[in-house]
């Protein structure tokens, strides 16, 4: 299935909203973060606009060590992604569940078994959003006083996902036979012993759950330094972008691809997906407003503590003249290398101060913001999708559920009338409504 003139759409799915104020809108429930009820309504409205998923952000930790800033984030009391997604499973039908889970802080059997299960129970709507783990008080939680090296996080990423996948294709698809005449529940001709024994890990096998619906579950990855960029070519089946300038996500897009394509892979088996923070206004002075207000919200600790974890902990902001201009280069972070680039990257593109840098950190954490009308953010978006700066969007809403009700009953139309995004599902797993092939099984 060739690329068409459709682009892919998924909801970041958050509590209050993409904005670091949101959680103090009127309008935003402020116990939203642990309410199965306000999920499943934010899946649902998502479902009924057609979207292909839904999309869990997660990390395994508090992310901020100084108490002014946690005092004042609303971030910190959500559930775990595998978890809420398995719940929205039965209260959702078609749409996609992606949920993030670490290669750095798990082991590969157990999400192996969770996302196999989570494919069964949503009869073929999981994808496994595939993360190295980036945040700097992850470590103590795991018994190591240090996040691991960059690039050998990324190895043991390599032979994590290697060792899940095999561990899908412990059983052919039609292994478990369950005859109850002949008292065969299962045809052991069709099963197969991983005995993986590798650099990180040794796993023996079987995975003791029938072959997912899917084969795999879909692969999602995010990662846009070299390293990430190496491993999404590998085995990344969507690719979640931080890219505010279009001409730099071009220049992402077309490496991606060639990257893949070296590796034997085909371009529309590989969707990039950025992410885009619609601020949607009947005018533009009612965007405007919008924005003004949530920035309103955003305490100056928040936007301290906010800059400081996402330029990867290599400033002191509270020690600096916030009104300078942001320097060409910061020294490399070992946590998020890529956003880190991204935002420093923006920063010398708008000669900001460290003061509106932090601003821009707060309202997008380095995503494509727009603030308009539903033609000004339709614009956008076919823009760049028809200039091939992406396959589709992953929708960042500033607040929810207002935020994501605009997007639905203003941008999604607009997209609609000028042929650029699907009335409906066609088909009836994540994989087919994306247009991505059902892997075989390797050992089949």
């Amino acid at each position: 299935m060739q690329r068409n003139d459709e682009m892919k759409l998924g909801l970041f799915l958050v509590q209050a909203g993409y904005n670091e104020g949101a959680w103090r809108d009127p309008s935003v429930p402020a116990n939203g973060g642990i309410d199965i009820d306000h999920f499943a309504y934010l899946a649902r409205l998502a479902e009924g606009a057609a979207f292909h998923f839904v999309f869990l952000a997660d990390g395994p930790c508090v992310a901020e060590e100084d108490h002014a800033t946690l005092a004042r984030v609303g971030r910190n009391d959500g559930f775990e992604p595998i978890t809420l997604l398995s719940a929205l499973s039965s209260k959702t039908e078609q749409i996609g569940l992606v949920a993030t889970a670490t290669t750095t802080y798990h082991q590969p059997y157990h999400l192996a078994r969770m996302f196999a299960s989570l494919d069964h129970l949503s009869r073929g709507r999981a994808a496994w959003n595939i993360v190295t783990s980036s945040g700097k008080l992850e470590a103590p939680n795991f018994g190591e006083r240090e996040l691991p090296d960059h690039d050998v996080r990324y190895g043991r990423a390599r032979e994590f996902v290697e060792v899940v996948q095999g561990l899908w294709d412990s059983w052919q698809d039609d292994a478990f036979v369950r005859n109850k005449e002949t008292g065969i529940f299962a045809d052991v001709t069709k099963l197969h012993l991983l005995d993986h024994r590798g650099t990180y890990f040794s796993v023996g096998g079987p995975l003791n759950i029938a072959r997912p619906p899917q084969g795999h579950p879909v692969l999602v990855q995010a990662g846009t330094s070299d390293a990430g960029m190496r491993f999404a070519a590998e085995v990344g089946e969507v690719v979640f972008t931080a890219e505010p300038c279009l001409e730099n996500g071009k220049q992402y897009y077309a490496t991606l691809k060639k990257k893949a394509r070296a590796l034997g892979r085909e371009d529309h088996q590989m969707l990039v997906m950025p992410g885009i923070i619609p601020i949607v206004g009947r005018t533009m002075q009612e965007a405007s407003d919008k924005l003004r207000r949530l920035q309103s919200y955003t305490h100056t600790d928040v936007l301290i503590g906010i800059a400081d974890h996402w330029l990867g902990h290599v400033t002191d902001l509270r020690s600096m003249d916030l009104d300078s201009l942001v320097p060409k280069s910061l020294p490399q972070t070992n946590f998020m290398q890529s956003r880190q680039k991204v935002l420093l990257d923006l920063a010398v593109r708008q000669k900001c101060t460290w003061r509106e840098l932090m601003r821009l950190i707060s309202d997008s954490h380095g995503h494509l913001m727009v603030v308009g009308t539903p033609d000004d953010i339709a614009n956008v978006m076919v823009d760049t999708f028809d200039q091939r700066g992406a396959d589709g969007f992953n929708i960042l809403p500033p607040t929810v559920p207002a935020g994501l009700k605009d997007f639905v009953e203003l941008v999604i139309p607009e997209l609609r009338r000028r042929g650029k995004f699907r009335s409906g599902y066609s088909g009836q797993t994540l994989r087919e409504n994306l247009g991505l092939k059902r892997p075989l099984n390797r050992f089949a």
